[in-house]
């Protein structure tokens, strides 16, 4: 399965709003989890075996953030499709691959 999501803290007080130490703290979680990921400048997505060996990772890097602000905001979506795996580079390389060929059609 795969998950995307997006966890920072609000009531942090910083006038910035700046959340990066945060989100470090979030990432730092998923990188140490074994998973494979990736990370953006918006989501985090995950790809695991199981429901729980993923949701287990969201919801340590969720405490991860809460000590730096008064409350959480979690985004998440999943992709959850049994006997598929490496989705998280498979998706990717279909879409470039579509693209490519609609590319190549169009110089048709």
């Amino acid at each position: 399965m795969l998950v995307a999501f997006s966890v920072a803290p609000s009531g942090n007080g910083d006038a910035d709003g700046s959340v990066h130490d945060a989100v470090a703290a979030a990432v730092t979680v998923v990188r140490e989890s074994g998973l494979a990921h990736r990370t953006t400048s918006m989501f985090t997505e995950i790809e695991g075996e199981t429901w729980d060996e993923v949701m287990d990772v969201v919801r340590r890097a969720t405490e991860a953030v809460m000590p730096f602000g008064s409350r959480v905001s979690l985004v998440l979506k999943a992709d959850i499709r049994p006997g598929y795996s490496d989705e998280i580079d498979g998706k990717i390389e279909r879409l470039e691959k579509a693209i490519a060929e609609a590319e190549g059609d169009a110089a048709l």
